[in-house]
């Protein structure tokens, strides 16, 4: 495995088993690698595999065949435990519902992974109240989340994401939930903050507006990688 890769999916397959003994194969043979720092959108119907290529990726699911690494780590090799270690602190995940704790204040959603993971309150905040200024959100850290539009609450989902400075940072559908002026902003906002960051970005979406967004467009179907696009090319 290639350590300048963030990512990269060697021959993966993932298939279901159905009732009645079939098998439903969600992807097949799969094979890309990502370079550190590059923004990939993938694009597809509902049902070709999408979802499933983020879950891999992240270690929430596990390939039938073929082998996925993050930054040269392969994780087959990792155990159930070490795997979400290695989400914890090196994958920042972005959803489509946002999966804030409602009773939480904006502050604390966004402190959450470091809470989880032991860190000292007075080393987080610093970078917690860095995100929040730079997403628009510093007057609001002390609300609970409850009292937010979408996209605000969107706007802490990747503050969340981004805390522990990923080098891999994977988004499914995170405008899918939105109108179109917020969904344009949220968007421009996620794609803005990795590159600064210098995280490498892989984002699922329907819209062939944000997918031309990225720096290389991706399609899949039926499970299978089937075209790779440079944008601006």
């Amino acid at each position: 495995m290639d350590d300048c890769h963030a990512l990269e999916f060697n021959n993966v397959s993932k298939i279901y088993e159905t009732g009645g003994g079939g098998r439903l194969a969600a992807l097949e043979d799969v094979s890309f690698a990502v370079e550190t720092g590059r923004i990939v959108a993938i694009v597809g119907r509902s049902g070709s595999g999408k979802s499933t290529l983020l879950h891999l990726a992240a270690g929430i699911d596990v390939p039938t065949t073929g082998d996925v690494a993050v930054s040269g780590q392969s994780l087959a090799a990792l155990s159930e435990s070490s795997r979400t270690l290695l989400r914890r602190d090196e994958i920042g995940l972005i959803f489509q519902f946002f999966y804030l704790m409602q009773h939480l204040s904006v502050y604390d959603n966004v402190a959450l992974p470091s809470m989880i993971a032991g860190d000292r309150p007075k080393d987080v905040e610093p970078r917690v109240r860095d995100l929040l200024d730079r997403v628009g959100m510093s007057d609001r850290a002390a609300d609970r989340v409850q009292k937010l539009s979408g996209g605000e609450m969107q706007r802490v989902a990747i503050c969340r994401a981004l805390l522990k400075k990923p080098r891999l940072l994977l988004a499914d559908e995170p405008t899918g939930n939105l109108d179109d002026e917020n969904g344009r902003m949220v968007m421009d906002l996620m794609l803005s903050l990795a590159r600064e960051e210098k995280s490498t970005l892989i984002y699922v979406t329907h819209s062939l507006d944000f997918a031309e967004m990225a720096d290389e467009r991706w399609e899949i179907h039926s499970g299978r990688l089937e075209l790779k696009v440079r944008n601006g090319q």
